[in-house]
């Protein structure tokens, strides 16, 4: 439920702080007095597209926050989570919305969200109802939304989808390949002469690594060798080599030892410096060896450098990348190849999709057809009491000539409010009164499916007689009984059995005109319902006090 609201700078609206109640509350006003502002606030905080010409004249910004507390947050939460945002903690859901000059920004639980996010987790929140919005009722896509609702068809819909999109998946790549059977010689011969061309030319991933390190060493042989050979020379080529005066060292070194202990320290030293100098002679001797000038050998790498550059050149920046083109040829000849068994092995993936998807179908159509009947059934029986006492209501499904992104079936309400008359596609009934009434009956045979935590009703009893919106009342009354439900309403016998009464004004501070909400109960809530009866006599009064004390 919703458990505060804040706004401020909005429209007529300085600052507003209202913390409502759980069950039915009832919001009354004069003409103009601002009850719009109140819904205006919570479809901002919902995701509506917010205008800077919201913001009280004179101020730079106006700010709309929400607090809500949920009893089943997790799809809220899932939602959350998939974006990074802090999970409802114990329920708690904070949504704020500020509107500037030059832009907007929304938060969720304090993090910076985007519109859409705000927009998907509003859908979860709250279920708001505008004047003509019941109109919505006329779209067989809502009906079927409706439908599926009471019937609790989630999971087998949820299945319907997915096999759905497997087959609608299947099903193109079923086309694409039909689309391309007709390939021509000129595409295959030019895939053969990229796979031929890369795979002539036998690079392994070892060979382009060091094609470049190899073709430099042979480049530049004979000065490497002038390098290496003097400096073999030098480390162990006779008598005055470093190693020779090394070893004289060491001979000096244990003659020392052998006199004074202490020295022998140093030998050790100098004998791990003669291993290691050593190896270094040996490996400086082996590679000044293999440094032999071999034209052919440097031709053969300059050609080879020459074919990786052309293949990078054509085919991609590194050897990786070369592979990956050279698969991605060979896939597709194998498909153009094998074309017949691709294209039967796609049509035999299409069927099997396809048969999956009818078995989804028949589930999801059952569930609907067993739950259209008690529909019809729950709704007569609650439009009743909204005075149709003799109407009649038929859920009807009709199957598709081809399974559809919703089902195997369309759907249809069709409603006869008068005895005698034929029924009609409910889009057919022109006044606004009935719809209201009908979306309302429809939302109380819905209450036990629908757990969507805040209704808002904005007026919708427009247009229904005075006789009827007591019942409208007693049916709003009832939905807060597990929903919490928001009504603005001009009618004294919809507000008298609202569980919470609030009335907003306008009134005048510092020279501005303010809006201002506030509970009313006694006396004050008695004086509002006679000035909605339109007269201010003693039997006003009267019936006023008995619109609130008459049993439901």
């Amino acid at each position: 439920m919703l458990t505060l609201l804040k706004i401020q700078n909005l429209a007529l609206v300085d600052e507003l702080l209202w913390e409502p109640q759980g069950g039915f509350l009832g919001i009354t006003g004069e003409t103009g007095a601002g009850k719009s502002v109140i819904m205006g606030g919570i479809s901002l905080v919902l995701g509506e597209r917010a205008d800077k010409s919201l913001i009280r004249s004179g101020e730079s910004q106006c700010c709309i926050e929400a607090v809500f507390h949920l009893a089943h947050p997790q799809q809220v939460n899932r939602l959350l989570d998939e974006a990074g945002v802090p999970l409802c903690e114990e329920g708690g859901l904070i949504i704020r919305r500020v509107i500037t000059q030059s832009g907007n920004k929304q938060f969720i639980n304090s993090t910076p969200v985007t519109l859409n996010l705000l927009r998907s987790i509003g859908a979860w929140l709250v279920d708001m109802h505008r004047p003509d919005a019941h109109r919505s009722l006329a779209s067989q896509e809502r009906q079927m939304d409706l439908l599926d609702a009471f019937a609790e068809a989630d999971t087998p819909l949820q299945q319907y989808r997915q096999a759905y999109a497997a087959w609608q998946e299947a099903h193109r790549a079923l086309v694409q390949a039909r689309e391309s059977d007709m390939a021509s010689e000129r595409e295959l011969d030019f895939l053969r002469h990229q796979v031929q061309e890369i795979e002539s030319a036998a690079f392994t991933e070892d060979e382009a690594s060091q094609l470049e390190a190899r073709w430099q060493r042979a480049r530049n042989a004979s000065r490497l060798r002038d390098t290496a050979v003097p400096m073999a020379q030098q480390l162990d080529g006779g008598q005055d080599s470093l190693l020779d005066r090394l070893r004289q060292l060491i001979r000096q070194a244990r003659d020392l030892e052998r006199m004074d202990n202490s020295c022998g320290r140093w030998l050790e030293q100098l004998e791990e410096s003669l291993a290691g100098l050593e190896d270094v002679a040996a490996e400086v001797q082996d590679y000044a060896e293999t440094l032999e000038c071999d034209p052919e050998e440097l031709a053969h790498l300059e050609n080879r450098i020459s074919q990786l550059d052309t293949l990078k050149r054509k085919y991609g920046a590194d050897f990786a990348t070369i592979m990956q083109h050279l698969a991605e040829c060979r896939d597709k000849l194998d498909r153009l190849d094998n074309r017949e068994e691709h294209l039967q092995q796609l049509a035999e993936a299409e069927e099997s999709q396809r048969a999956h998807l009818l078995t989804a179908g028949r589930g999801l159509s059952a569930a609907r057809s067993q739950a259209a009947p008690l529909l019809s059934q729950n709704f007569l029986h609650h439009a009743a009491q909204l005075g149709f006492r003799q109407s009649l209501f038929d859920v009807r499904l009709t199957p598709n000539a081809n399974p559809g992104p919703q089902g195997m079936e369309s759907v249809e309400f069709f409603f006869g409010p008068n005895p005698g008359e034929p029924l009609k596609p409910l889009r057919l009934i022109a006044s606004s009164g009935e719809l209201a009434r009908v979306m309302l009956a429809l939302k109380s045979a819905l209450a036990g499916q629908d757990d969507t935590p805040l209704l808002v009703f904005d007026e919708i009893d427009a247009n229904v007689g005075g006789e009827i919106a007591r019942s409208v009342g007693i049916k709003m009354r009832e939905l807060g009984q597990k929903h919490q439900v928001i009504a603005i309403t001009h009618f004294p016998q919809v507000a008298a059995l609202a569980d919470y009464h609030y009335l907003i004004s306008k009134v005048q501070d510092g020279g501005r005109t303010v809006s201002q909400l506030r509970q009313i109960s006694g006396d004050t809530r008695v004086n509002e319902l006679v000035r909605m009866l339109g007269t201010s006599s003693e039997s006003a009064e009267a019936h006023a006090r008995e619109l609130l004390n008459t049993p439901v």
